[in-house]
C-alpha cells in the first residue's frame, strides 16, 4: 500500500503537480517520497513496518496481509488459546434453554489475537518487564509474553481455565520465562498478588455478558451491567494498584448492546476509561483495531434490514500512563523488531 501511494505521489510530483496542496510540508514530502534505507535495529531507519512491525497509527488493521501471516506463524508455534473455553457460552437464556431440550447451544467464545499481543509487549512494556493480566482466560497473552521474553503473571476466576492454559507450557523454549497462571477472584488481585509489581498491565476483559464463561456467581459474565461495572473497577483499581510508577496498561474492548429492551449499545468503552482514570492512570493512546471480517459479511445484510445495527468489525484498543509518560517510555527502551521467533519453514 505504501509503495502504491508513494509512486502516485512520484508521478504527481514528475507532472509538475503543486504537492503542497495535500497538506505535506517539504520535509515530509521529502522523507515520504525518499524514505530513508532500513539500517541496523534502533537506528530509526527503514520503513514505519521494519522499524515497529506495523504503522504506529490509530488504526490497526488486522485483515492486512503481513498481519495475518505473522498470526499464522504464532498459531503454527501450536498456541491454542480457546482450550479451557471449548464448552458452549451460553450467551442469553435461550441459548440455555436450547441447551436443557439437548438442542446445541451458540458457541461465542473468541480468541485473542497474537500479533496484537506482540506490538502491545513490544511498544508498551521493558524488554524484561513483568506483565499483570487480570482475565487470565486464554493461554495466547502468557505464550506471546514468555516467547517475547518477558515475565507473564496472569489470574483467572476458573480452575479449568488456568488448567488449560498450563497444560501448553510445552510450547515454550528453553530460556523461555514461564508464564505463572492463578486461580483466583481479580477483584482481591492485590491480595493474591500483594508482592507482584508489574511493568505492564494487559488484558481484554469480559464484554459484559456477551460471552458467559461459567455459573460462578463471582463470574462477572454472570451479572447485570451495573453489577458488573461495579466489580469491573474494583479489578481495575487493583490491578492499577499493582502497577510501578511511569509505565503503561493496556485493555483492549468493545462496545456491547442490551441484549433485552432498547438493544442500544452500553458505552463499555467510556466506563472501562472512566476506571482507569479513577484509578489514577491517564489515557495516554487509543486506537481501533480493524478485525477479520469472518462470516459478518454473510451476516450483515440481514441484521441492518432488520434492525439499521451496523455489523461490528472493530475492537477498541486503550492504552493508559500511570506516573510521568516520558520515564515510561524511557523503561520500555527502543522498539526490536524479529522474526527470530519462528522456525524456518521445512524444505
Amino acid at each position: 500500500m505504501w509503495t502504491c501511494w508513494r509512486s502516485s505521489l512520484a508521478d504527481l510530483r514528475d507532472a509538475d503537480f503543486d504537492l503542497s496542496v495535500i497538506g505535506f510540508d517539504a520535509g515530509e514530502l521529502a522523507e515520504l517520497l525518499d524514505p530513508p534505507q532500513p539500517g541496523p535495529p534502533g537506528g530509526g531507519a527503514g520503513s514505519l513496518a521494519e522499524q515497529f512491525m506495523v504503522p504506529p497509527f490509530s488504526t490497526l488493521n488486522a485483515r492486512d496481509t503481513a498481519w495475518q501471516d505473522r498470526k499464522k506463524a504464532w498459531l503454527a508455534l501450536g498456541i491454542q488459546s480457546e482450550l479451557g473455553r471449548d464448552a458452549p457460552a451460553f450467551s442469553s437464556a435461550s441459548d440455555q434453554q436450547k441447551a436443557d431440550r439437548g438442542a446445541p447451544a451458540q458457541h461465542r467464545t473468541s480468541i485473542f489475537d497474537p500479533v496484537l499481543c506482540e506490538l502491545a509487549y513490544r511498544w508498551f512494556c521493558p524488554a524484561d518487564g513483568l506483565v499483570l493480566d487480570p482475565f487470565a482466560g486464554g493461554s495466547v497473552r502468557g505464550l506471546v509474553a514468555a516467547r517475547l521474553g518477558r515475565q507473564y503473571i496472569g489470574m483467572d476466576l476458573r480452575a479449568e481455565q488456568v488448567q488449560a492454559n498450563r497444560a501448553q507450557l510445552d510450547l515454550l523454549h528453553a530460556g523461555d520465562p514461564a508464564p505463572a497462571w492463578h486461580v483466583g477472584d481479580s477483584r482481591k488481585i492485590g491480595q493474591h498478588l500483594a508482592d507482584v509489581e508489574a511493568d505492564f498491565v494487559f488484558s481484554c476483559p469480559p464484554y459484559a455478558n456477551l460471552e458467559r464463561y461459567s455459573d460462578d456467581p463471582a463470574d462477572l459474565s454472570t451479572m447485570d451491567y451495573p453489577a458488573f461495572v461495579a466489580a469491573y473497577r474494583e479489578v481495575i483499581s487493583g490491578a492499577v494498584g499493582q502497577i510501578k510508577p511511569d509505565r503503561f496498561a493496556c485493555f483492549v474492548v468493545g462496545d456491547v448492546r442490551e441484549k433485552r429492551g432498547t438493544g442500544c449499545y452500553r458505552n463499555f468503552v467510556a466506563d472501562t476509561i472512566e476506571a482507569f482514570l479513577d484509578a489514577g492512570m491517564q489515557l495516554y493512546n487509543e486506537a481501533i483495531l480493524l478485525t477479520a471480517l469472518g462470516s459478518l459479511p454473510i451476516r450483515a445484510a440481514k441484521q441492518f434490514s432488520a434492525s439499521r445495527k451496523l455489523g461490528k468489525a472493530h475492537q477498541n484498543v486503550l492504552v493508559f500512563v500511570k506516573g510521568d509518560w516520558k520515564r515510561a517510555v524511557a523503561a520500555c527502551g527502543d522498539v526490536e523488531v524479529s522474526d527470530e521467533l519462528f522456525p524456518e519453514p521445512a524444505t
